[in-house]
Parts: structure tokens; C-alpha cells; sequence
């Protein structure tokens, strides 16, 4: 699977429906790139550091997380550059780290997760890191003709969620914010996702990429979020 083209300095590595891989964001500034989400692990990593490696693009010196879950933060020990995260993220992955020093950790989240199991057969250990740079509320990265405004929002899926505009290429990535708490019963908390709409909509922007489909246009996703709204 290879790098898809999304705008003319934003590229991403697809999902991966089998292992339930989120798709990995390349933003291509004139000095520096940044990559979006860390990936479900080390061998996710490589994947995506091959295909830009294909198409000769370099190794990303920023990788800003959108939340904690481990198919996008367990593959943070093998990310190259400065890691971002709220400080909610490592938070939460201050407490995973812990449990994963108990027994048991990587055999549970095999039995409760079939695409984990997929990802981490023959595994049975995991490797925890935290992100080098934290914020609480927003902060701005400057590409080079080209900015990130990397924020935190409120979302049914997590508390820690993290946004990222790149607003001279109109694209808002959104990671899994419009989703279901999955580690709460897949409770949809309506109010929350009806804040994150208004969010959404307050945003100018052409896309918004979600990390398991493809990117859709803005009207697109509001027209499906209002459906459920």
C-alpha cells in the first residue's frame, strides 16, 4: 500500500481495514513535515517511513497524536523527529505504560480486540512511549509556507482529542473525534458530538480526514454528522 495524494503537500498512507490501521498523514512544509498520528505499531511505522521513502520524501521531523488509543500511539518508539501530544494523551499513556508492566496486558488486549491480535501475533510485548512535546489547549507549527494549528477539542471518542488545520491547504484532520467511545461501552455522548459539529463547521476548510476512510469534503461529513446528530 502506498502514499496517496490528498492536496499538493498532503499526502497519507491509506487505513488499513484488515488490521483496522488508521491512515498516517504526511503535511510536506518547505522546512520541515509533519506526520499525523503515530500508528498502531513499530511495523506500522516502517510502512508508512517506506512509502515516503518511495516517493522520496524524507523521515518527518514532527508527529503530532490525535489521542491516545494504541492503533494510533503504539507505534511512537519507532517515529523519528519531535512527538506532540496533548497532555491528556500522555496522561492516559503514563497509565497504560503502567499496566503494561503487569502479565497479561498484551494477552487482553488480544482477547478484547481481533484486529490488535492481527497486528501483534506471535507479540506479546508492546513498547510505550510518551510524546516529547505536551500542550493544553493549542499550539502552532510553523512548515514553512505552510502552518499546523494543532488544537484540543471536545469529542464523543476521547478526552484527550487533538485536531490538526492546515489551513493554506484546507484540510482539518479530525483522527477518530466523530466516533463513539469505544473504551466506554461505544457510548455516544450526543451533546459532545454535536459540539464538535459546531467545531467542524466553524472551521474553514475543503476536507476533513478521519483516520478510518478516506478524506471527505467538509459539506460531506456535516451532511452525515447532522444524520446522527
Amino acid at each position: 500500500m502506498g502514499l496517496r495524494r490528498l492536496t499538493d503537500k498532503i499526502y497519507y498512507l491509506p487505513h488499513d481495514p484488515e488490521l483496522d490501521r488508521p491512515m498516517l498523514a504526511y503535511v510536506k512544509g518547505d522546512k520541515y513535515a509533519l506526520a499525523i498520528d503515530a500508528g498502531y505499531s513499530a511495523s506500522h511505522v516502517r510502512s508508512f517511513y517506506a512509502a515516503l521513502r518511495a516517493c522520496n520524501f524524507g523521515e518527518p521531523d514532527f508527529t503530532v497524536i490525535t489521542h491516545w488509543h494504541y492503533d494510533h500511539t503504539f507505534g511512537l518508539c519507532a517515529a523519528e523527529g519531535v512527538s506532540i501530544a496533548h497532555q491528556k494523551t500522555n496522561l492516559f499513556l503514563r497509565e497504560q505504560k503502567v499496566k503494561a508492566q503487569g502479565r497479561g496486558y498484551v494477552d487482553d488486549l488480544k482477547e478484547s480486540d481481533a484486529h490488535f491480535a492481527k497486528e501483534y501475533t506471535g507479540r506479546n510485548e508492546v513498547s510505550i512511549v510518551l510524546a516529547d512535546l505536551e500542550f493544553s489547549n493549542e499550539i502552532i507549527l510553523n512548515l514553512g509556507n505552510l502552518t499546523a494549528r494543532v488544537f484540543h477539542t471536545d469529542s464523543p471518542h476521547s478526552e484527550d482529542t487533538t485536531c490538526v488545520l492546515i489551513p493554506e491547504e484546507g484540510v482539518l484532520f479530525l483522527g477518530d473525534s466523530t466516533s463513539e467511545d469505544f473504551f466506554n461501552g461505544g457510548y455516544m455522548d450526543k451533546a459532545k458530538l454535536n459540539r464538535l459539529i459546531l467545531t467542524i463547521r466553524s472551521i474553514d476548510c475543503k476536507y476533513c480526514a478521519l483516520s478510518h476512510c478516506e478524506p471527505l469534503e467538509k459539506d460531506e461529513l456535516l451532511a452525515y454528522l447532522d444524520s446522527i446528530g
